[in-house]
């Protein structure tokens, strides 16, 4: 029995221990000279394998007349309180050579590291020899003060200049898992208040609203929780799948049969607001599902929740996206998912204060209770015209929002003179800016602020200069199309604009941002490139995952060589002012 135990603890033993990889398994170095007689060289890390900054070294033999004048590298991060590189590096030696060195000369460079693996074994310092037959005459001159020269050169990465998404992904990186969070619940809340977040109030109002009068301050606590998480859930699932494959499921859903029926199920919701219908499980199914009737009606919110955050509102911000890149860049979705997970709760506890303040200020039944209902039924009618600009002609939205304003006055009272004097005041109002928006539409305005704009005499200048933000831009819809323009307008600053119809911040970008004149006098310097991701197709995506896009909007700078400054790329809505300071730096 003894040696049965002994046999099975053995076997235990062998099969549980980790299988470390052998150094030539762990790293394998490679190096080369290219036409300008620098070394290019890489070092190949096995999965799991790290290593570390400071044991990179290159060196050259003495002897040959020729020494290390640079090395450039990628950027370390911060594993385990030591910098290291967590993927291969690569890195560029650039020569140079002593007085009087000329012809070919041959050369002996050892290149020096040394790693570990996450499994707990470090390795010895390991080392590769190089020879290299180097053309001096394509050699810069070394500095007169030779003896200053180092026989041995370690590592210099390259400092860098990051875009803002870029410093978000390092923070997550070399961060603690705490701090990680708070920062992303911090940046959640600053998200609520973005136009990407505000459809979903009339939608969760209205949620607690349709319960009835019978809704405690708890229930709706309980509501408003269940469609937030549900909501956070659905951004983590998206994000997560977006890091890992460049699959943008939201943009996905932006299609037209997506659009249009969800749409309907906010018509559908309204007119359960309005009375003319309840909308409820059958009894049965209800008792089938729960003894109680009080948890009834939390499926209904949590799906709710799920496909508002995937249809409502999909839109990107440097924070959202920075999470990405982390995901994309060390495949770990766990805490990249935790960190959007926090995200996207930090973007629901307004929802949550909404929603509780909902079912807490509840009127009594009666006159105010059927007045509450047919304001929310005609927020949920808002939200669907809102969702419909993304598919259909502005000219039927707005005339679609005309008619909404026009039926929802009536109703308040506007010819009712028996009506409160201040409701009959809102009334007024809403029904002279609905025939305003219905006239506009008649006469071609596109403008939801300044429908009646088309009736004040247009001076030529001003018209050029009204439509200039819509025809400076050159639309491209694949890579294709966008390498040729590159290549045509080499030499020159371009700037590369990721938009979609579906894209709310995209047409806050162009109607705000884009419109300003000195941002218009100032974008008159670069070339303008729009891709148009909007039908989200094969072409589209490759566009978006060739330059790292995880969605629109995201604004890129190429510079005079047709090369992406990636320290000066946009994510995300950004002020004119802002804008403006961000392009005198380019």
């Amino acid at each position: 029995m003894k040696k049965l135990l002994l046999l099975l603890l053995t076997s235990v033993l062998v099969f549980a221990a980790p299988k470390f990889l052998m150094p030539e398994e762990a790293f394998i170095p490679e190096a080369k000279v290219n036409s300008q007689m620098q070394i290019e060289a890489t070092l190949n890390i096995a999965k799991d394998i790290y290593l570390y900054e400071e044991q990179l070294k290159f060196s050259i033999k003495e002897g040959s007349g020729i020494s290390i004048a640079n090395i450039d590298g990628p950027k370390s991060v911060k594993h385990h309180e030591e910098m290291v590189y967590l993927k291969s590096p690569s890195f560029v030696v650039t020569l140079q050579k002593d007085s009087g060195v000329t012809g070919v000369k041959n050369i002996e460079l050892s290149f020096s590291y040394q790693g570990c693996s996450e499994q707990g074994l470090c390795y010895e310092p390991l080392s590769k020899v190089y020879l290299f037959d180097i053309d001096t005459s394509k050699l810069a001159q070394a500095s007169l003060k030779k003896s200053e020269t180092k026989k041995e050169e370690k590592v210099k990465p390259a400092k860098e200049e990051k875009s803002e998404t870029d410093t978000i992904a390092d923070t997550i990186k070399s961060g603690n898992i705490f701090v990680v969070l708070l920062t992303f619940l911090g940046f959640g809340l600053l998200l609520a208040l973005t136009p990407c977040v505000f459809p979903m109030i009339p939608i969760i109002s209205g949620v607690i609203i349709s319960q009835g009068e019978g809704i405690t301050t708890k229930r709706a606590f309980m509501l408003s929780v269940i469609y937030v998480l549900a909501m956070a859930v659905a951004y983590t699932i998206a994000g997560v799948l977006a890091g890992l494959f460049g699959a943008n499921l939201q943009a996905a859903l932006q299609t037209p049969w997506v659009i249009y029926s969800f749409a309907g199920v906010f018509v559908a919701l309204a007119m359960s607001m309005f009375g003319f219908y309840e909308l409820k499980l059958p009894d049965s199914l209800v008792s089938k599902v729960s003894a109680s009737s009080h948890k009834s009606g939390f499926i209904g919110v949590a799906v709710m929740g799920f496909l508002s955050a995937l249809i409502v509102g999909p839109c990107v911000a440097a924070p959202l996206a920075g999470a990405l890149v982390y995901i994309g860049q060390t495949g770990d979705a766990v805490l990249g998912g935790m960190a959007l997970f926090s995200l996207s709760i930090g973007m629901g506890i307004p929802l949550i204060v909404v929603g509780v303040s909902a079912g807490k200020f509840m009127p009594k039944p009666g006159a105010w209770m059927t007045m509450v209902s047919a304001i929310f039924g005609i927020m949920m009618l808002g939200v669907a015209v809102w969702m419909l600009e993304r598919v259909v002609d502005v000219y039927v939205t707005m005339a679609l929002y005309s008619m909404l304003g026009l039926g929802f006055a009536i109703y308040l009272g506007t010819f009712d003179k028996d009506s409160h004097i201040f409701k009959r005041s809102i009334a007024v109002i809403i029904f002279i800016y609905s025939v305003a928006l219905f006239i506009g539409v008649l006469g071609g305005s596109t403008s939801m602020t300044k429908p009646l704009s088309f009736l004040k005499p247009q001076v030529v200048s001003g018209v050029a200069q009204s439509e200039k933000k819509h025809t400076n831009f050159i639309i491209v819809k694949s890579i294709t199309e966008l390498d040729e323009l590159l290549s045509k307008h080499k030499g020159k600053n371009i700037m590369l604009d990721f938009y979609a119809e579906w894209c709310t911040s995209c047409k806050e970008l162009e109607d705000v941002t884009f419109a300003n004149i000195d941002v218009k006098n100032k974008m008159d310097e670069f070339i303008l490139i729009q891709a148009d991701v909007t039908d989200n197709k094969k072409e589209q995506k490759d566009l978006s995952r060739k330059y790292g896009v995880f969605g629109p909007p995201a604004i890129l700078f190429f510079d005079k060589n047709s090369e992406v400054i990636k320290s000066k790329t946009i994510i995300g809505f950004i002020e004119p002012k802002e804008f403006l300071t961000h392009l005198n730096k380019i």
